[in-house]
């Protein structure tokens, strides 16, 4: 198969330069993928972000792409690094998922920059010619929903929380700046945020059909799940952490709250939003509820006692450290945003 890609670089800085993935150009031979490149270049150049230059347009075969792992009959999940971006895995640290009906794809989650985006479109394109016709973003936070503006070039219609539009908006500037800065620039170039939908209750791919749910504050303001109902595969995004340290950007007692609401639906397999790839209901489960409940009993002690948030954030779930990766650059975050809130109770 070969893809159509343009070389994207920076005005400012010529030779820093990316080849980007033209979507919906792909094609069984390099002859017809050429013939589309001149009807492209007929066409004119795509629109593109202030301080960006095309520098050339041209054919190649396409590489593979992510790796996918199938979970259930027709689901694949992509397993993100349990690591911070930068710029070898390009934002490539969060689980994404696939899911392929009779007659559409959905896409869940995008990764963390247009080139991962790049890399999920190829995969599911090396495995299915349907339309994607949905992607659903299942909350907030950049490592999520960057790679989305592959799949909205393609045709794809962009879901997720009513709120999801109104907290990506009060929040891109400073997501593109960080994570751009985390990346660097040759990985990032090209990345941008797309403008999401309410997502519907259901999504029907033809033979399988999807539940949408939105959840009150919990893990953040704009959380979603999404329920394969033929094998019970239940996405939870970041409502669910395995391995990776929970990132608290919501309400504490609220998420305490979902994960048992999330027990309730009583799914077959739980996917969660870093690490896994798949697990077990109770497996997801139990080791969440767990630090979150040391994480909530600490901070009220600590509050009881009168401590300095200061103070307090030094020791708050220190217990749970040897049970998480990435411990330290999470959990002072997660006492902060804990004490912040449960002082206001």
């Amino acid at each position: 198969m070969f893809e159509l890609v343009i070389t994207l670089c920076l005005l400012a800085e010529p030779d820093v330069c990316r080849a980007q993935l033209v979507p919906g150009r792909e094609t069984a031979s390099l002859a017809r993928c050429e013939a589309a490149l001149r009807e492209s270049e007929i066409r004119g150049r795509p629109g593109l972000a202030d301080g960006l230059v095309v520098r050339d347009r041209h054919c190649r075969q396409m590489p593979d792409g992510l790796e996918l792992t199938e979970v259930a009959d027709n689901i694949f999940v992509h397993r993100g690094e349990i690591a911070e971006p930068d710029p070898d895995n390009q934002g490539d640290v969060a689980n994404i998922g696939v899911i392929i009906g009779d007659k559409s794809i959905a896409v869940i989650d995008t990764g963390g920059s247009r080139a991962v985006g790049e890399a999920l479109y190829r995969a599911i394109r090396r495995r299915s010619s349907l339309p994607i016709s949905h992607v659903i973003l299942t909350h907030v936070h950049p490592d999520h929903v960057f790679g989305a503006s592959v799949f909205a070039e393609a045709g794809a219609k962009i879901v997720g929380h009513p709120g999801l539009d109104r907290a990506l908006l009060d929040r891109e500037q400073s997501y593109l700046i960080g994570f751009g800065d985390l990346i660097g620039k040759p990985a990032f170039l090209g990345t941008r945020p797309v403008r999401p939908e309410a997502a519907p209750a259901e999504i029907d791919l033809g033979g399988r059909v999807l539940t949408l749910k939105v959840w009150p504050a919990a893990h953040t303001t704009t959380d979603l799940t999404v329920l394969d109902t033929a094998t019970g595969t239940l996405f939870a995004g970041d409502l669910v952490f395995h391995r990776h340290a929970p990132a608290l950007d919501g309400s504490l007692p609220g998420w305490l709250g979902v994960l048992d609401r999330l027990a309730d639906l009583k799914p077959a397999r739980i996917v969660p939003g870093h690490g896994g790839p798949v697990l077990a209901p109770a497996e997801a489960l139990a080791p969440m509820r767990r630090y979150l409940g040391v994480l909530e009993a600490d901070t009220r002690q600590a509050l009881e006692r009168g401590e300095r948030i200061s103070d307090a954030v030094g020791h708050i779930a220190r217990s749970e450290a040897g049970a998480w990766d990435l411990f330290d650059l999470y959990n002072t975050r997660n006492a902060t945003e804990a004490y912040t809130e449960l002082e206001w109770e």
